[in-house]
């Protein structure tokens, strides 16, 4: 998830904090703290340290870090083991790493910015072998086995 160049062009460090709007065309990396939005038609990469608590929207993520805020990914949303997303989600693909923690809605599949469908295929959520979901955890619509819409829930892999 870097540029061409195997940089990243766009780095907040580890003691840095930041508080407003960030905009980027290749790819970025948080270590530190933010706290607004995001919005890049590149990659971003939030680190093991990071705390950030943004509404992103962006082609492609890997979160490491924390994250607080509503996400919405055009191609692949990587969760890796460290990582805990509280807020809604919507991407193309979805990859989560064993020890990964989400809390909220989620929807996943080709129908992303198609805002008149409810159910995307479940196709697009990628586990690694050793994790597993629930049944109803591993739903792409945020509703229950009952049909009736469910609370947020956190989602963890265990292996």
């Amino acid at each position: 998830m870097t540029d061409p160049k195997g940089e990243f062009p766009t780095i907040i460090g580890p003691d840095a904090k930041f508080k407003g709007e960030l905009t980027f065309e290749t790819a970025a990396r948080i270590d530190g703290g933010f706290e607004g939005k995001i919005y890049s038609k590149g990659s971003l990469v939030v680190g093991e340290g990071a705390k950030i608590q943004a509404d992103i929207e962006a082609a492609n993520v890997r979160l490491e870090g924390e994250c607080k805020g509503n996400v919405v990914v055009t191609e692949k949303l990587q969760l890796m083991a460290t990582a805990k997303l509280e807020g809604d989600l919507k991407t193309t693909r979805l990859e989560i790493a064993d020890g990964a923690i989400f809390v909220g809605n989620v929807t996943v599949g080709q129908t992303v910015g198609d805002s008149k469908s409810r159910r995307s295929p479940a196709s697009g959520i990628e586990v690694p072998q050793s994790g597993s979901m629930s049944r109803d955890q591993g739903r792409s619509d945020g509703s229950s086995a009952g049909g009736s819409r469910a609370r947020p829930q956190e989602v963890s892999t265990t292996g």
